[in-house]
């Protein structure tokens, strides 16, 4: 069976596509936000790892600057491990375990690496190598960007004033009495942790003894210049005076000169550095040097200076060079030997990083209320343009039940709802030929029953009256009216009951030749009575099962009707033939003046007549055509009517050979 609407135009295509729509967006948007969610923890977790690996790694480095071996670090292990939530193993530089958290003693932290379980060995690649002479910049960098402690968070060396270069690295420099000598900073000073201090490390009494030097120069520069001044220590135990103006040459008449000279423990480490430094240079062929307290350095006064000023900055790369690796020969014994660091995940399950934060559920509610907005916002846009025929329907509907038939609405999409529309405008247009047909039945039964009992009341009053005689005559007449009056009544009943499928039917075998006999029989006197005249043409035998008094009813409706539209001189023919083994027909056919082509469709409508004069000459209650129609469908059969104005009519009655019970 074809569609009636178009796929496209389908209100279920439409719900569907609607659907499909606020369903692709709530996943989209749920994927979004999965996705961001997701980045976002992943950032997080690599940032919260990097930050601990190097908390992990500047802690550690800590340790070996200001020891010279490893022992003793597994404390520092243990609350590193607690505080990361993670794994801290640290081993030499031949991946032989020194110390590890997952370990419950430094002992047990021994274990060979070839004994150890699958799950507790190590990455395959260290975090970060442990050497405080050679200071892994990146994650001291990202240390002191996470706010952890900065190894190197000392004051910055004061500019130098004209003509001088001054260390950039971080170093003890305190305020200069006077400008200091020309200086080159040594190539590898900032890999070196500046807590790595080794032979500069001040004994209390010089600590002290310089403390008091800083807090009177501190105090001084308060009441000199109004500088805050702050006296601070660096990891050497030498104090030292940082100001707001740090970085600023600051001529001034308070003792700045004190702090700027060596202690005799810096003495004897200087000369130290000095003898290591100067015997790297003649092995280079370069010019001795004089190392200061910030690892800078001036040429020493020599008869070779002037042919070695000569060259200028060709000096200072073998100069560094040899400062840098005296360095770390010098604090070599007093730093720990170089370790390798892995931080890993312990062997517990892993905690999950998207966790219902209140900033993950502050975005997981903001999307869900956009998408609930959206989604309202769509639907009700939908709904309206769907709802809105429907009210119009509801509308007419209400107004059709307050009585107006003429009611309509407009069905201008073509989908289920334009489609229901057309069907109530159908509806609407048959109930008011409904209610037409109602009406002029309704004045139509009032006029078929008034005209006999009219009658009837007239002469029965003139008889009372005495103004005639009730002779036989008289009866005679009122006889016919009462008849004309029960086959009224009569017709009605049959259709009432048609109508209600309460008309029942007793089937029986038959010879349909011989009941069409018994009709012409039947109508033959009224036939010739208004000079017309009516033939049968059937064959001898017809087989048939039927009701006969029901059938005889209908076909003698179908003569009955053909003789008052016959004017005199005419014909009525009935004739009965078998077009099919199963199938029986009988055509009645006249010669009156036949029917026009507007109202043949009504022929079978309920008191509709073609003559609305209404003459007796054409009288009837307008019932006989429409009961013919209901007792051929009430056998299985059907009534169809054919006609040419002014030559006749013919109604042909189509049944089955075998009636329905």
């Amino acid at each position: 069976m074809a569609r009636d609407v178009p796929l496209r135009r389908s209100l279920l295509v439409k719900l569907m596509v609607l659907a499909t729509l606020v369903s692709a967006g709530s996943i989209a948007a749920t994927a979004w936000l999965t996705v961001h969610i997701t980045a976002v923890g992943i950032r997080q977790e690599q940032g919260q790892a990097l930050a601990d690996d190097a908390r992990a790694y500047d802690a550690l480095l800590g340790w070996a600057a200001t020891h010279h071996d490893w022992r003793g670090a597994a404390g520092t292990v243990r609350k590193l491990a607690r505080d990361t939530g993670l794994r801290i193993t640290v081993t030499d530089t031949a991946r032989r375990p020194l110390l590890d958290s997952a370990r419950e003693s430094e002992a047990a932290a021994a274990v060979p690496a070839s004994v150890r379980s699958g799950a507790d060995a190590l990455p395959a690649e260290a975090s970060a190598t442990v050497d405080p002479l050679a200071v892994d910049t990146a994650l001291v960098a990202r240390t002191q960007g996470q706010g952890g402690p900065a190894p190197t968070d000392l004051p910055s060396a004061l500019p130098c004033p004209e003509g001088t270069r001054c260390l950039p690295t971080p170093a003890p420099a305190p305020i200069p009495a006077a400008a200091p000598p020309a200086t080159q900073v040594p190539a590898g000073a900032g890999t070196i942790d500046a807590r790595a201090v080794g032979p500069f490390r001040l004994p209390a009494a010089e600590r002290d003894a310089l403390r008091g030097t800083a807090l009177r120069t501190a105090a001084c520069l308060r009441d000199r210049l109004h500088l805050d001044a702050q006296v601070l220590t660096g990891p050497s135990g030498r104090p030292y005076v940082k100001t707001a103006l740090t970085g600023l040459y600051l001529p001034t008449d308070c003792d700045t000169g004190s702090l700027s000279r060596p202690t005799p423990t810096e003495t004897r480490a200087l000369r130290r550095l000095d003898t290591l430094a100067n015997a790297c240079l003649r092995r280079e062929g370069g010019a001795p040097v004089q190392v200061g307290l910030d690892f800078t350095w001036t040429p020493m006064p020599t008869r070779t200076a002037a042919r070695a000023g000569s060259r200028g900055a060709a000096d200072d790369a073998p100069a560094a060079s040899c400062v840098d690796a005296a360095r770390r020969r010098q604090l070599a014994p007093y730093v720990a030997p170089p370790a390798l660091l892995f931080v890993s995940s312990p062997r517990q399950p892993a905690a999950t990083f998207l966790d219902l934060s209140p900033a993950n559920r502050t975005r997981v509610a903001e999307v869900t209320g956009l998408v609930l907005l959206v989604t309202l916002a769509v639907t009700a846009l939908a709904g309206t343009r769907i709802v809105r025929p429907l009210r119009a329907l509801a509308g007419a509907a209400r107004r059709m039940t307050d009585g107006d038939l003429t009611v309509r609405v407009k069905a201008t999409a073509n989908d289920e709802i334009g489609r229901v529309a057309a069907a109530f405008n159908t509806m609407s247009e048959r109930r008011a030929q409904s209610e037409g047909l109602r009406k002029a039945m309704v004045g139509d039964v009032a006029h078929e029953l008034r005209n006999p009992l009219s009658n009837i009341r007239g002469w029965l009053e003139a008889a009372q009256d005495g103004l005639v005689v009730p002779d036989r005559d008289l009866l005679a007449s009122l006889l016919d009216e009462a008849v004309l009056l029960q086959h009224v009544i009569d017709d009605l009943r049959d259709l009432a009951a048609a109508d209600a499928g309460e008309l029942r039917l007793h089937a029986e075998p038959l010879d349909l030749a011989e009941l069409i006999a018994q009709v012409a029989t039947a109508h033959r006197g009224t036939a010739e009575a208004a000079g017309v005249t009516l033939d049968t043409a059937v064959p001898d035998r017809l087989p048939l099962t039927a009701d006969p008094v029901r059938l005889r009813q209908a076909i003698g409706n179908l003569v009955s009707n053909a003789v008052r539209h016959t004017p005199p001189g005419g014909a009525v023919t009935l004739r009965a033939t078998t077009p099919a083994p199963d199938t029986v027909t009988v055509d009645v056919t006249d010669t009156g003046t036949g029917i026009p082509p507007s109202d043949l469709p009504r022929v079978f409508d309920r008191f509709w007549r073609a003559d609305k004069s209404r003459t007796r000459r054409t009288g009837g209650s307008g019932l006989g055509l429409p009961i013919a129609r209901k007792l051929a469908e009430a056998h299985g059969g059907t009534i169809t009517a054919t006609s040419t104005p002014g030559e006749g009519s013919t109604f042909t009655l189509t049944l089955p050979t075998d009636a329905p019970a």
